[in-house]
């Protein structure tokens, strides 16, 4: 009697896996273990950057402003423990967009806060 098989669910998670793998250079593109590997170590990357994205725009937005409060006389962490304190109800990411494209509007923030 010949063993049973479940070639269907197994085609189907290896087809899924190949899709992932499409673009890849070499046999990472068409080699099963190759491919499985690769895109495992693609997944780690994509968990792993997700929260470096994170990281690195906040130090993106808090360079920003720092830039931005020192035109006008004060540091990051000086500008931000006022804003704090003035009760300003703006994030990071917003102020970072006010000090780079909207200078005007940045400034009256500072002259409230000093």
């Amino acid at each position: 009697m010949p063993r049973s098989v479940n070639a269907v669910a197994r085609r189907a998670r290896r087809k899924k896996v190949m899709k992932q793998a499409k673009g890849y250079f070499g046999r990472r593109k068409n080699v099963w273990t190759v491919a499985k590997n690769a895109v495992e170590k693609a997944m780690q990357y994509s968990y792993r950057d997700r929260k470096n994205k994170k990281r690195t725009f906040r130090a993106l937005w808090i360079a920003r402003i720092n830039a931005g409060a020192r035109q006008h006389g004060l540091s990051y962490s000086q500008f931000m423990g006022k804003v704090k304190a003035s009760n300003i109800e703006l994030n990071r990411k917003v102020l970072a967009d006010l000090a780079m494209n909207h200078p005007a509007a940045f400034k009256a923030i500072v002259e409230k806060v000093k």
